[in-house]
């Protein structure tokens, strides 16, 4: 071996043992973490946005104190009242008037003064009743004026009012008193003494207007499950109307089918053996129906989320900018997510966008059942949108951000983390073109869409509250339904009424229907409401006069009444309803917005029943109205215990003033049959139950904005597609080959219940 081949051989060796120590020592090597770019600001609004914001813990405070010294009157911590007792129910952010809004916002007026709305309950009073002061200014009170009257035209009766949790723990005291008079029952039906049952109201709470009576039914209850699946055919009545809870009673009786005056009657049937018992052995937790404990190890981790260079949102106060958009956002305890000021590359576009009810009306052969038409927002959907669970409920690395609420008590309650804002990949293309002749060439744009985010936990239901924006100018409102389904003790016809999903349980059919508010402002406050269809015309082929054709062709209409304007559920709407500003666009059509609906409701409560006026939003999906100030909201939380008498009436604002060229509210209902099934155990997923609505540009522009979005991509054959010149999907493997940071899982939802 001569010494050239050696040299050769010994460069060999060299080389080979330095890529064996590049791979060694970047084996199992972590990827640097990404790296956050600082946002820029998209525009400032000087804390505009603050008009509009929730109240602050220190802001309650402030108003309870203010009440306490001002109102000459006795009041009790709400979490201990008694219904003989003066107590503030709860307080909440008055927002301004529109009109003072927008002096300050767009014509350089002065800021509104910031107002709170108490709610108290007056039950040590000759004539009890319930009483609403606007209390302000903020942060130091100095006055209130009692709107009551000016709101509801009189005051609100006491029993209208919303059932507290003091209350409901009152009754349950109650119930097992009267439990305990029929001990043999308990344990031959149930194996209990009637301590471990579940106890879940109804409502409404009895047939007329004064009634305070109410159907409480029993489950089986197993810590660590949803007792909702676990009936044990003992139903109560109760009432509670009285403001001294000593002369409460127990009404009525119900178990498997039939009827008794008490507790004690039922008893002497059971133990005179006349009466039929299902004998229902004590769930065990590892077996019992519903558990959504996991059946088997963690697997490995799926798709991850993540932002390589930080959000490309950005929050300030209660105000989240992204790629054009502006969007003020907040949550009323009651009613929910509200969101403000909705702009658009700077131009308002919807002035508030609101939850206002969610209904769910029950169906059974068992009394709780048959009579259950629960009315969310007097429970209280922002109040209880609980912490979110970071991975799941919304991605890892979502902003999650603390709302406050002030319910029950005099002293503020935090649900932190409970409203989350991340922006999606939908993995689907915005739009896409590939051209196959001419020219070849690809042009497309990622769906990515900024979310905002809040669940509510409503007894056994958990609803998904989405708002989306997307590039395109649009915005997307979706709910969700997930969590246990209602149900009943299976007997007799039962399942005219739903489907068994267990030994003794049947799921009940119900439905789920959700109104919004969309306070709509398109390129200014006056619009009009504008229809477009399809329908065909037969004509005479101009080529071939002998023949003829079926063409279609576009009918536009304007809808001058707000009688024109009130699509009943289920009836056939136009397929294109627009608000229309009288401006146009470059090729001369109203700049406009398009309301799409995407619901699946069933049918509404017959007009003909003494409770519909209560609801009678929901004989509409969609009702366009003139804007009144004296007309924010589509019901009241007093009209689930007064449906019979209900304190605000939707149907009343239909009354055929004209809506051309006016500030225009739609008001939207979406909703869904669900008869439950073996698969909504242990629950109901999300897959198939999602409705809602788009607000999309139709012709509010004089292209499709999201051609100026920075994420486009366009290359052509000529192009070399590999590199980041020509295509930014090229530069993803430098750009992103980065670890997320991952904050520490951390969760506190169940300290604040």
């Amino acid at each position: 071996m001569n010494m050239k081949t050696v040299l050769v051989l010994l460069v060999l060796a060299l080389a080979t043992i330095f890529a064996l120590v590049c791979v060694l020592l970047t084996r199992g090597r972590v990827p640097s973490t990404c790296q956050h770019q600082p946002r820029e600001q998209e525009d400032t609004d000087d804390s505009q946005s603050l008009v509009f914001a929730d109240l602050t813990p220190e802001e309650m405070v402030q108003v309870v104190r203010y009440l306490q010294g001002n109102l000459g009157v006795q009041l009790v911590d709400a979490s201990r009242a008694k219904p003989s007792d003066n107590c503030i129910a709860s307080v909440d952010v008055q927002v301004p008037a529109k009109a003072e809004v927008l002096r300050f916002l767009d014509g350089g007026g002065a800021r509104p003064p910031r107002e709170a709305l108490a709610v108290l309950y007056f039950g040590n009073q000759p004539d009890p009743n319930v009483t609403e002061y606007v209390v302000g200014p903020l942060p130091t009170p100095a006055y209130h004026r009692d709107v009551t009257v000016q709101k509801y035209g009189g005051k609100v009766p006491y029993h209208r009012r919303p059932v507290t949790s003091k209350e409901y723990v009152d009754i349950n005291t109650l119930i097992q008193q009267e439990l305990r008079k029929a001990p043999r029952f308990l344990d031959a039906c149930c194996e209990s003494n009637g301590t471990d049952l579940a106890i879940l109201t109804t409502a409404p709470r009895g047939f007329k207007s004064g009634d305070r009576t109410t159907w409480f039914v029993l489950f089986h209850g197993v810590a660590g499950t949803g007792y909702y699946l676990s009936p044990v055919g003992l139903e109560v009545l109760v009432e509670h109307g009285d403001l001294h809870v000593s002369c409460w009673r127990l009404h009525q009786v119900f178990y498997n089918g039939q009827y008794f005056a008490s507790m004690g009657d039922l008893e002497d049937a059971f133990v005179a053996n006349l009466l039929e018992v299902i004998r229902i052995k004590k769930p065990q937790p590892k077996a019992v129906l519903g558990s959504m404990r996991p059946r088997h190890p963690p697997g490995s981790p799926g798709p991850l989320q993540y932002e390589p260079q930080g959000p490309r949102y950005s929050i300030r106060d209660n105000r989240i900018t992204f790629q054009g958009w502006s969007i003020t956002f907040g949550m009323n305890p009651n009613s929910g997510p509200r969101l403000f000021d909705i702009r658009y590359r700077g131009e308002r576009i919807v002035y508030e966008l609101s939850l206002q009810e969610a209904l769910a009306l029950y169906s059974s052969n068992c009394p709780g059942g048959m009579s259950t038409r629960y009315l969310d927002g007097s429970f209280g959907i922002g109040r209880f949108a609980y912490e979110l669970v970071r991975g799941l409920d919304c991605p890892y690395t979502a902003t999650y951000v603390d709302r406050h609420y002030l319910a029950e008590s005099e002293t503020p309650k935090t649900n932190q983390n409970s409203l989350c804002i991340f922006e999606h990949d939908a993995a689907l293309p915005l739009r896409r073109h590939f051209s196959d002749s001419q020219s070849l060439y690809y042009g497309g744009l990622q769906k990515k869409t900024l979310v905002i985010r809040a669940i509510s936990t409503l007894i056994n239901y958990d609803y998904i509250w989405d708002f989306m924006f997307h590039s395109s100018g649009a915005v997307e409102v979706q709910v969700h339904a997930t969590g246990y389904i209602s149900s009943s003790f299976l007997h007799g016809r039962g399942t005219d009424y739903g489907n068994r999903v267990g030994p003794h349980t049947l799921g009940t059919m119900h439905l789920h229907h959700i109104h919004y508010k969309v306070d709509l402002d398109v390129d200014g406050q006056l619009n009009s409401l504008e229809t477009q269809d399809m329908e065909y015309e037969l004509v005479k082929d101009p080529w071939s006069m002998q023949n003829t054709i079926e063409r279609p062709y576009l009918r536009r209409e304007r809808l001058e009444r707000e009688d024109e304007a009130a699509f009943l559920l289920n009836a056939p709407m136009p397929r294109y309803v627009s608000f229309a500003s009288p401006k146009p666009n470059k090729w001369g059509h109203p700049r406009s917005y398009r309301i799409q609906i995407t619901s699946f409701a069933g049918e509404h409560l017959p007009t003909s029943s003494p409770m519909e006026r209560s609801i009678s939003w929901g004989r509409y999906q969609l009702a366009v109205t003139r804007r009144k100030e004296e007309e924010p909201t589509s019901t009241s939380i007093y009209n689930q215990n007064d449906p019979w008498t209900p304190t605000i009436v939707f149907a009343d604002f239909i009354n055929n003033e004209t809506i051309t060229n006016e500030d225009l509210v739609a008001w939207i209902s979406v909703g869904f049959l669900h008869v439950p099934h073996a698969e909504d155990v242990p629950n109901t997923v999300t897959v198939g139950n999602g409705i809602g609505f788009f607000l999309r540009p139709y012709n509010y522009f004089d292209e499709d904005p999201s051609v100026d979005s920075p994420d486009s991509v366009y290359f052509s054959s000529e192009q070399d597609a590999r590199a980041c010149e020509a295509n930014p999907l090229a530069c993803l493997p430098p750009a992103v080959a980065c670890a997320p940071h991952l904050p520490p899982f951390h969760y506190g939802g169940f300290l604040n219940l």
